[in-house]
């Protein structure tokens, strides 16, 4: 408790319920959506669209659930439309986000890729996590993996990192401590929720 007993200020922000677990977490864990003039059910990945919202936690069982159920037309409390691959459109969603703030992140010159470069930051302290392609092999991974102990990202695949960087693929990048970072490990989080299943790095 805080002075004259009252709940400490929550550091994380505003906090959302999930309609399928109903339990609550910050919103940025989530995945906001709302419904279109037609009564579709369309993701708010950004939470910008106007309209009243829902929240389902960024996890594909838990989209899928939702799906199943409708859960979304007893939330809106109005017949809701649900689109047969709203989860695969969430998760492309998702990749766009994680991979415009990446690029974002490079013109900053607050990311680095290639295996020599990203070797550079490990050794010297400059990387927030190391990105490692989700299709390369597990020896190509050892080799930067061994060097720290900090957050390995292998959500994103060769051709989806390369894209980031302007080339036809990468296996290796790094995230730096820029301004930027936070915003897209939280993004990575929610990818990684929904695409792998695992919701944590």
């Amino acid at each position: 408790m805080g002075r004259g007993g009252q709940k400490p200020k929550d550091k994380r922000g505003p906090e959302r319920t999930c309609l399928v677990c109903r339990q609550t977490y910050p919103k940025q864990r989530l995945i906001r959506f709302v419904l279109d003039p037609t009564g579709h059910v369309v993701p708010d990945i950004l939470f910008k669209l106007p309209g009243r919202g829902v929240y389902v936690s960024a996890q594909r069982s838990f989209l899928e659930e939702a799906m199943r159920r409708n859960l979304f037309a007893r939330e809106f409390r109005q017949p809701a439309r649900v689109f047969e691959g709203l989860v695969d459109t969430v998760e492309s969603a998702l990749i766009r986000q994680v991979t415009q703030l990446m690029s974002l992140a490079r013109k900053s010159g607050d990311a680095v890729a290639g295996f020599e470069n990203v070797k550079v930051w490990l050794t010297q302290g400059q990387s927030k996590a190391l990105f490692q392609a989700s299709d390369s092999s597990l020896q190509g991974k050892l080799k930067l993996g061994i060097l720290n102990n900090q957050v390995v990202i292998d959500t994103l695949s060769a051709r989806e990192l390369g894209g980031i960087f302007g080339r036809d693929r990468v296996v290796h990048a790094s995230l730096g401590t820029g301004q930027l970072s936070e915003r897209i490990m939280e993004e990575v989080v929610r990818l990684k929720g929904v695409r792998c299943g695992i919701g944590t790095l």
